[in-house]
């Protein structure tokens, strides 16, 4: 693998290369841990922009920007979404 593949190289939530083929589909309606973690690791990853993010599943900036905050406080369990109140009022408390 040459220098410049290893660079661009971006790495999903399971720990393989993330490709666009692999992001889910565009019309996604069921958005578990790994679908949203994939779509965060691809962003931060440079395989996408947020842009592009937002516009091909129809997120808010604020959307993904809580999908990304809760990966980084709280790790994958951060986005499950019987998780979001307990991790909220910790922060709060």
């Amino acid at each position: 693998m040459a220098r410049e593949d290893i660079k661009s190289l971006v790495i999903g939530p399971t720990g393989k290369p993330l490709t666009l083929a692999d992001l889910p589909s565009a019309n996604t309606q069921r958005w578990v841990i790994r679908r949203k973690a994939e779509v965060v690791a691809a962003v931060q990853g440079g395989l996408l922009s947020l842009e592009d993010a937002c516009k091909r599943y129809s997120l808010s900036v604020e959307e993904f920007l809580a999908w990304q905050q809760a990966i980084n406080e709280n790790g994958l369990p951060g986005l499950r979404t019987t998780r979001i109140q307990k991790y909220r009022g910790a922060r709060s408390a």
